[in-house]
């Protein structure tokens, strides 16, 4: 009995504290029929019917021409990497999840980071090009919050010094730009299909390729390198889907649309809500035709009443668990801070913007009343500020 009203009040209590976001789920009844084929066809994994199945669906969604699913966005990144074969020094961004930098390091590659522009906290292609050494393979940009880098500058700067571009796409499911699909930008891009993501397949990622050649080399890596029974080409690893992944997979892609509607409307009430809020700076919105709101980032500037990690710390206090994405930066972090570029007299953007970001919740569940008693929140700190003033 008392472990039965333990668990009631945990659920209530969870029920109650507002996590910065929340897997979509759709009804169990409607994935129930999925796993009873896979329990018929007794096929778990090795590329199975939903495997491909939901390759095959992704592509029509997205508007790409070929896809490989994997296990998750790290393998896939790492992966990408070992695909093109790149290796020396890699250009990347500071401010991103340690995702992106440690797929570097896993693959014997030094991280060279570059500075962030202000209004998109993406890499800054004015200054890659100081950055490029004879070692410099390749760039790796973030399109971070889904907010799409300059995709053409950067190019560019490839295309100068005969460089790889392999995007860390794990925010921009879904985004689209003028010229289509912001995923069918440079050499490789990943998707990452993680719980938290906007499409998620439980655990689950992608890599976007340019052609059949480099998807079937990708293939062969996630596979251990099998060709066949006997022949193996590549020293490759197991990054494959299971059934279970890609099945939830198609079940969510018939949800997709709806999920990312409703992200569209709580974003927008966010900035009507919090357009008259001194020293609370939202982002702008970036390039993109399609967005995907897979976040909801604010600045916290040093005119509003309380630092960022005060503000950080009130949400807490009332069960608001917003997050600080990102800080630290992952130059700050021990494996990579004696790297000289990690330097943050370099990195002065960037490091501004860590110091001062939160990411409020944002999630297709998150009803209106919750996003007001966020808002309020945050006004309340303002109003205590004025009145103080006042007395």
């Amino acid at each position: 009995m008392n472990a039965s009203i333990t668990a009631e009040a945990v659920a209530a209590l969870r029920q109650e504290r507002i996590y910065v976001t929340q897997p979509y789920l759709p009804p169990l009844e409607e994935f129930l029929p999925y796993l009873q084929q896979i329990w018929d066809s007794k096929t778990l994994t090795n590329g199975g019917p939903f495997h491909q199945q939901l390759e095959r669906a992704l592509c029509e969604y997205l508007g790409v021409q070929h896809l490989a699913l994997f296990a998750n966005g790290t393998l896939a990144l790492v992966t990408a990497l070992q695909a093109l074969r790149v290796s020396g020094e890699v250009i990347t961004t500071p401010y991103s999840f340690v995702a992106t930098a440690h797929s570097l390091l896993w693959n014997g590659i030094k991280p060279v980071f570059v500075d962030v522009e202000p209004h998109t906290l993406n890499l800054d292609p004015a200054k890659i090009e100081a950055a490029i050494t004879p070692h410099t393979t390749a760039i790796m940009p973030v399109h971070c919050y889904g907010n799409p880098c300059d995709v053409e500058a950067i190019q560019k700067i490839a295309d100068n010094y005969n460089l790889r571009v392999i995007y860390d796409a794990a925010h921009a499911f879904g985004v689209q730009t003028q010229t289509g699909s912001v995923l069918a930008h440079g050499d490789l891009s990943v998707l990452s299909f993680h719980a938290t993501k906007v499409f998620n397949t439980f655990e689950g990622g992608a890599i976007i390729c340019p052609d059949a050649k480099t998807k079937q080399r990708i293939d062969h890596l996630k596979n251990f390198g099998f060709v066949d029974e006997v022949t193996v080409v590549a020293p490759g690893i197991n990054g494959k889907m299971s059934e279970i992944n890609a099945a939830f997979g198609m079940l969510q892609l018939q949800h997709i649309d709806k999920a990312l509607a409703r992200r569209a409307e709580i974003d927008a009430r966010y900035r009507a809500l919090l357009a008259d809020v001194p020293g609370i700076r939202c982002l702008p919105r970036g390039s993109q035709t399609v967005a995907n709101h897979s976040y909801f980032p604010v600045l916290v500037e040093s005119d509003f009443p309380l630092t960022r990690d005060e503000l950080y710390q009130k949400f807490r206090e009332h069960d608001i668990y917003a997050r600080r994405y990102f800080h630290p930066l992952i130059s700050d972090f021990p494996m990579y801070r004696g790297l000289p570029s990690a330097n943050r007299e370099h990195l002065p953007v960037a490091a501004d913007a860590s110091s001062k970001v939160l990411c409020l919740p944002i999630f297709p569940a998150l009803d209106d009343g919750s996003v007001d008693r966020i808002v309020d929140l945050i006004k309340r700190e303002v109003r205590a500020a004025v009145a103080l003033v006042a007395a």
